[in-house]
């Protein structure tokens, strides 16, 4: 049961009548055949048209083993109905499909790189290309070279031929398809067996951007936007640069040396406010040590902390324990209750066990060296308990270890 496929005939063919050859009840919709169709069903990376037939959103279209395209809807159809296809969701796929083709031929002629995957994501569209790297000296290049192609306006055109004569065209690699064989041109620069919709030439693209890539297994994924998308990405960055900018009362052009000079001052701020936090950290550690329980041969500081930086905390333990013969006993106070122990080098005494032993008190995991030991839990209200546990097991540790 073959469909008549009108978007082969006319990609910009957008309203049609059809007539209904069979219709299908399935658990979640309702299965139309036509005799013919202009909705494009999903395969070969491009999604399927959206729109309505005979009045009713078209949810999907796929295709048949058999040649058929099946429309889901959620009513039966019967006789004769008209379609009509989402022309806005038809012309990007239109123009991110062709896109597609020009970087990938792009890629093979610059860099010999052929595309092995494409997928077209309702954001952006991607490419995965035989090249362990890419710099952006190479993108830029790609880049500039597909928007020249663009600008040449080179006609799109199709080619219907088989297996015995498919040789005649360059195609960039063999057809994955049997039978007939539709091969999509780029005037005069590119061949691809492909079954997609595009545009009639280059020109109507408009416009190619690269906007990322990456390492992906082995290969380079590049990401892109043509046409519209494209515009759309450059209106708004050319939006946000120029608000910036009129904020902070500079030229467009000066952002980039703005942003160094913001960035060197914030660094620098940073250092300053890390050496005063420091600063203030060692005389509240001084302060800490001057109140400390004296247990056998050490000074223990046992102490719970509410609304400060778990950090800044485990810098302050360090600087206890910097004291020969101390042991920080920490605790945050909060919905997420968490210990820090830490302990003077020359103590002989491991606070990672002590820390493993104690935490179960407040439903907690952790661990760490004999020097120094954290770890977290969901119970705050036994947090001060924690806290007596894991002094008194000090105390233990060191009646026996004296």
């Amino acid at each position: 049961m073959l469909t008549r496929r009108l978007f082969h005939e006319d990609a910009y063919r957008t309203e049609f009548e059809a007539r209904v050859l069979s219709c299908t009840a399935t658990p979640d919709a309702w299965e139309v055949v036509l005799d013919q169709t202009c909705f494009y069903a999903e395969s070969g990376g491009q999604p399927s048209d959206t729109g309505t037939l005979g009045g009713l959103p078209v949810r999907g279209v796929r295709l048949r083993d058999d040649g058929a395209i099946v429309h889901l809807v959620d009513a039966p159809l019967e006789g004769t109905v008209t379609g009509h296809v989402d022309w806005a969701r038809r012309l990007d796929a239109m123009e991110q499909h062709t896109g597609q083709h020009l970087l990938s031929a792009v890629f093979v002629h610059l860099f010999g790189a052929d595309t092995v995957a494409w997928h077209l994501g309702a954001e952006a569209t991607t490419i995965d290309v035989e090249m362990e790297s890419l710099t952006a000296e190479q993108a830029e290049e790609a880049e500039l070279t597909c928007n020249r192609l663009i600008r040449a306006g080179l006609a799109v055109r199709t080619h219907l031929t088989d297996a015995d004569h498919v040789h005649q065209f360059p195609l960039r690699k063999p057809p994955a398809v049997e039978g007939a064989i539709r091969v999509v041109e780029i005037e005069g620069f590119d061949w691809a067996a492909c079954g997609g919709t595009h545009v009639r030439s280059t020109g109507e693209l408009g416009l190619l951007k690269i906007t990322a890539w990456e390492r992906y297994k082995r290969l380079t994924r590049v990401t892109f936007l043509a046409g519209q998308r494209a515009l759309r990405d450059y209106l708004a960055l050319d939006r946000m640069t120029r608000d910036l900018a009129r904020r902070l009362t500079i030229g467009v052009d000066d952002l980039p040396a703005w942003a160094d000079r913001t960035q060197e001052e914030l660094n620098s701020l940073r250092k300053r406010v890390r050496m005063q936090q420091e600063q203030l950290l060692a005389i509240e550690a001084k302060e800490l040590i001057a109140g400390a329980r004296r247990v056998g041969p050490a000074r223990v500081v046992r102490q719970s902390f509410g609304g400060r930086p778990f950090e800044e905390l485990r810098l302050l333990a360090g600087m206890v324990a910097a004291e020969p013969g101390c042991v920080a006993v920490f605790g945050t106070r909060g919905a997420v209750p968490q210990l820090i122990l830490h302990r003077a080098v020359d103590l002989r005494l491991d606070v990672g066990k002590i820390i493993r032993e104690v935490l179960p008190l407040i439903n907690g995991k952790g661990g760490g060296s004999p020097v120094q030991a954290q770890g977290g839990g969901s119970r705050p209200e036994q947090l001060e308990a924690a806290l007596d546990a894991a002094v008194e097991q000090i105390a233990r540790a060191l009646r026996i270890s004296s």
